[in-house]
């Protein structure tokens, strides 16, 4: 059985632990990555929540700014599709190194 030699500590590692560690440090990338995804969801949401809050009280009364609210949860929603799919492909590319990583060790 061959064993590799962790960077840190110098100690000799099993293959199956090494594969239990990779797939704790996938499973915490992708948690990671479902948390801040549902973080820059709640950002948009907020932001459109303001926006329309702003667009009724100009349609019934009590005007403000509503254009900035409206460009401002346009640039919100923009800037958390962009960080959801580069946090996406993060996420499958550390998947994609596990997965590759135990067809290696298994072959």
């Amino acid at each position: 059985m061959a064993r590799q030699q962790s960077h840190a500590t110098g100690i000799l590692i099993p293959p199956a632990a090494h594969r239990r560690d990779m797939s704790f440090k996938t499973e915490v990338i992708e948690k990671l990555a479902a948390l801040i995804t549902a973080a820059f969801g709640l950002v948009a949401a907020l932001a459109w929540n303001g926006a329309i809050q702003e667009l009724f009280k100009l349609v019934f009364g009590e005007q403000s700014t509503l254009a900035a609210m409206f460009v401002y949860a346009a640039v919100v929603t923009i800037v958390a599709i962009i960080a959801v799919v580069l946090i996406g492909r993060a996420a499958a590319k550390a998947k994609g190194e596990d997965e590759s990583e135990g067809e290696a060790a298994a072959g």
